[in-house]
């Protein structure tokens, strides 16, 4: 899970600035075929859209999840969430979305063309044992009681700064510990046959954060058009032990976990999240709960954009620090797989908003400019 907390730590190292609107086409999947789009997100008949939601079983899923863990939340969306299903098992035409009482917001996107950014994010699973041994030698740990003192920075505390009775837990890579801190949480396979222990995000030593993806592209060392995560560990595999930890060490920032047995990936809004039926957003924008109808760029194995697009639908159930505006991080679920494919992710798709005609509460209360395009921003109540 990443978390409420946990795409805090995410700053600069995936965010790409889109060009400017006069911009052809682009290998992240520009589109600019729907017009200018002068509204955050603009009331439309229908979407300009081909293709049925591939996943409805994951949706329907994903409802079943908030159902269970947070009724308040489902309540409040209920009359879209059962519109949104009998379309569905209706044929999910999005030329009939109106027939069953569903009302199509498109997103304006990065660009006021549609063009709505998509991040990726992931749960990882570490390798680790409770004492040190052998290759086991990096220490995981829980937050300190810091009292009125600043806790230690990361060069610090690689160094030893801290007490070892936080620790608790030994992996075999620096970068797989640093990885799980972007991500804000991770599975823990102690190698004893038990089921994996959920560390979930516990607290951070309050220094700033700084991208060490931002800090090889400054220093010549990977190309901006090349950054992802996996670059990054490319990196790391291509030199020592002493030059990655000095990369790392240019993030002062730390993260801490605890350990939680038996427990579930949950996002900000506490419901467990399905692989690529959920997202975080900008919640003052898009509120939890809210369900997308998203026109998906499909990449290839090595991260590139094939030209074609899925349709999903998707809950907005999490948030975070670098997720604004007209930019949505896709859940992808758990282990390496999930880590392939979050770590390319930093392209361009459409996003739809539907709404169901009757709900009691308005999705939209007020307008304001929007600080980052042309456009307005809707408020939420």
């Amino acid at each position: 899970m990443k978390g409420r907390w946990g795409k805090y730590l995410l700053g600069g190292l995936v965010i790409a600035v889109l060009a400017g609107c006069s911009s052809r086409p682009t290998d992240q999947g520009q589109q600019y075929k729907d017009g200018r789009l002068d509204q955050a997100l603009e009331l439309v008949d229908q979407p300009n859209a081909r293709g049925v939601p591939v996943n409805a079983k994951d949706y329907s899923d994903q409802l079943m999840q908030i159902k269970n863990a947070s009724p308040a939340l489902f309540s409040r969306n209920t009359t879209t969430y059962q519109a949104v299903q009998n379309w569905m098992a209706s044929g999910a035409d999005t030329r009939q979305l109106s027939q069953f009482g569903l009302s199509a917001y498109q997103m304006e996107g990065m660009d006021n063309y549609g063009n709505v950014q998509f991040t990726g994010y992931y749960t990882p699973v570490v390798q680790a044992r409770y004492t040190q041994q052998g290759e086991f030698r990096y220490p995981l740990y829980r937050m300190p009681n810091k009292g009125k003192r600043r806790l230690p920075d990361r060069a610090a505390i690689y160094s030893g700064a801290l007490d070892s009775r936080y620790i608790i837990a030994y992996t075999n890579s620096l970068m797989d510990n640093f990885m799980m801190e972007v991500q804000g949480s991770g599975y823990v396979d102690f190698g004893n046959g038990q089921p994996l222990v959920f560390f979930g995000y516990s607290g951070k030593n309050g220094h700033a954060y700084r991208s060490i993806g931002k800090v090889l592209i400054d220093r010549g060392e990977v190309a901006k058009a090349d950054m992802s995560m996996q670059a990054i560990r490319q990196w790391a595999e291509n030199h020592s032990e002493a030059e990655v930890r000095e990369l790392l060490e240019q993030n002062p920032s730390f993260v801490f976990f605890h350990p939680q047995p038996f427990a579930l990936v949950k996002g900000a809004s506490a419901v467990p999240l399905v692989a690529k039926a959920s997202v975080a957003s900008d919640r003052s924008l898009i509120p939890a709960g809210t369900t997308l109808l998203a026109e998906v760029p499909l990449l290839d194995n090595r991260g590139k954009f094939t030209g074609k697009y899925e349709m999903r639908l998707m809950v907005a159930l999490d948030v975070g620090g670098a997720i604004k505006g007209q930019h949505f991080d896709m859940y992808q679920g758990i282990g390496p797989e999930a880590g392939h494919s979050a770590g390319y992710y930093n392209h361009y798709g459409r996003v739809w908003v539907l709404k169901g005609a009757s709900s009691g509460t308005p999705l939209f209360s007020a307008y304001q400019q929007s600080s980052n395009s042309g456009g307005s921003q809707l408020v939420t109540r």
